[in-house]
């Protein structure tokens, strides 16, 4: 491919729309342009690095029997209905009617299809166990899209579905494709992903993990343990409190507190610590508009993953008018009206006297004692867990807080989908029996612009050379010169009779807008033809990441890339599991 005649263009100022890196050099680079919100199309370069995405995923799924489907994008409603997540699932799932009146919807996640696909084959033990995957575009009407590929809300996945006849049998799988994930990422070029415990939200199941890639504009939070390998999405993390009922120290008194309706006025006012205060976050069910408090330490934020889980429906947050059965800046646990549901979390367990409010407008309490004050005290884990916090596996207070980016996520989903929709199978016993499913996925759109961010300078990306659009880029400075033109030619030409890819710049354009535009496009290897080198009879042969910068001679020059190539390679292949 020449340069020339490349479709997508490339340019030197940073878009004003972009928050983070890659998206704003993926946009410079030409390998996507902005559709709509969360829509974009691909040029030519990006679908190079997608299309090496996709086969080290096909790779090493079929590497572990995975065997490739095609399920529809749009899909009848009447499959989601049999799942219930028709009505469960909020609005990132688009509904609509086709010509005839007939409900649909557009895919944004595929186990209802997976079931419909497989049902009637696997009715009987001898079919299992087994494993279908695809790589479809999905579609997903994100509320708040962002960071180019990062969120989106069309984009291509890979997910995967696993059937199986035992839960012993689903997690000896579970953990294959926990490895195999593994590989896929360290063939990609980041070996740096690690493994973190998450909620499954509108999946289901019991167990499930997500691949993270660290960095510091991921929009997860990571908790990480310092000591021990506990690792965890924020959402799922424990917030471990080593805390003992105490004893009351105060009478529990009602005082007046004059338009104090946050913690920090509150405790401003009284002159108390924030880590004594109760604060109230209010919600209300989606199914019957019934609210439920949050009572957390004042110096705490709800987990609202975990509170939703708890309540076990969704939550949005609440509005409190003045006929309300909460009086809004002033809620506490003690005499709260018996008309709305409250919990507490465990950071408030074993404080002596709290403040909090006394629903009543202008009074909070002092003095609270929970377990002296309430008839019944339970905690629960509903807060989000903090730097500093202990470990709920070594019990260490090293707990540290990252940011990472979601880069693929595994489930075990369990029966939820085949109990729901009829699936069964006859075991050797001749009695009906449901199916137990896996579930995997990979986002590729996400993977790319991920390895961009955590690769990358302020020139460019800095591919890997396992899925860089080209692994090689001939630079020719000048093309009015004869003898440089010639050699630039063979050697792009030796190049393609050697089977590498090469990229080449023939173009008769400043050395300077030639070097930015390869900086953005991000070859591996780069080979510099010009005259001043030539006299000399060598090229200038260096690497993206500037780790390399040789003078070659000029008949020495195939073969020394040849063999920087096939040591790219192999560093990358040094981080693969065997």
């Amino acid at each position: 491919m020449k340069v020339a005649n490349l479709v997508g263009s490339r340019f030197k100022e940073k878009p004003s729309d972009c928050v983070i890196d890659s998206h704003a050099l993926m946009i410079r680079g030409g390998y996507m342009k902005y559709v709509g919100n969360g829509i974009y199309s691909e040029f030519p370069t990006l679908r190079r690095v997608t299309a090496k995405i996709e086969r080290i995923i096909r790779q090493e799924m079929d590497r572990i029997d995975g065997q490739e489907v095609l399920f529809p994008v749009v899909l009848p409603a009447d499959l989601w209905d049999e799942s219930g997540r028709y009505e469960s699932v909020g609005n990132e799932l688009l509904r609509f009617t086709d010509r005839n009146d007939a409900r649909m919807v557009l895919g944004m996640t595929h186990e209802e299809a997976a079931v419909q696909l497989v049902r009637e084959y696997a009715q009987s033990y001898t079919k299992y166990p087994f494993m279908i995957y695809q790589l479809q575009r999905k579609f997903r009407d994100e509320a708040r899209p962002r960071a180019g590929m990062i969120r989106v809300r069309e984009f291509t996945m890979k997910d995967a579905y696993s059937f199986h006849t035992s839960q012993e049998d689903l997690e000896k799988y579970y953990d294959v494709c926990y490895k195999a994930y593994n590989r896929i990422f360290q063939r990609a070029g980041i070996p740096d992903v690690v493994t973190v415990a998450s909620d499954s939200g509108m999946m289901g199941g019991s167990i499930s993990h997500e691949y993270m890639l660290l960095t510091p504009v991921g929009e997860d939070s990571i908790v990480i343990c310092e000591e021990c390998d506990y690792r965890a999405n924020m959402e799922a993390a424990e917030n471990c409190i080593n805390a003992e009922a105490a004893p009351a120290s105060e009478e529990l008194a009602c005082v007046e507190t004059p338009d104090c309706k946050t913690i920090d006025d509150v405790c401003a006012f009284l002159k108390s610590d924030v880590e004594k205060s109760c604060k109230a976050v209010v919600y209300q069910k989606a199914s019957d508009g019934k609210f439920v408090v949050a009572f957390v330490r004042g110096d705490y934020e709800v987990n609202e993953t975990k509170l939703r889980n708890i309540v076990g429906e969704e939550l949005y947050p609440a509005e409190i008018t003045e006929d309300s059965c909460l009086v809004a800046g002033y809620i506490g646990p003690y005499g709260i009206s018996p008309e709305a549901d409250y919990y507490l979390d465990v950071t408030l367990q074993g404080i002596d006297s709290i403040v909090a409010g006394a629903n009543k407008e202008g009074y909070h309490y002092t003095g609270l004692n929970l377990e002296r004050d309430l008839s019944e005290v339970s905690y629960v884990d509903i807060s989000k867990v903090r730097d500093g916090s202990v470990c709920p596996c070594c019990g260490k207070s090293t707990i540290t807080i990252k940011r990472g980016i979601e880069v693929g996520n595994i489930f075990q989903l369990g029966t939820k989908y085949t109990k729901t929709m009829g699936m069964t199978y006859t075991d050797e016993n001749g009695e009906q029996q449901y199916p137990i499913m896996g579930c995997y996925g990979i986002g590729v759109g996400r993977l790319a612009a991920s390895i961009c961010e955590a690769y990358h300078d302020e020139y460019g990306p800095i591919w890997p050379i396992s899925i860089a659009p080209w692994e090689v880029e001939v630079c020719c400075l000048r093309t009015d010169d004869a003898e440089c033109k010639e050699v630039a030619d063979k050697l792009y030409q030796d190049l393609q009779d050697a089977g590498v890819e090469a990229l080449y710049d023939d173009r008769d354009v400043r050395p300077g807008a030639m070097f930015s535009d390869a900086d953005l496009i991000g070859v591996p290897i780069r080979v510099v033809v010009s005259p001043r080198n030539l006299k000399e009879s060598s090229v200038e042969i260096v690497t993206r990441d500037k780790a390399v910068k040789d003078m070659i001679p000029v008949g020495d020059a195939l073969d020394y890339i040849k063999n920087l190539r096939r040591k790219l390679f192999e560093e990358i292949e040094s981080h693969v599991e065997k």
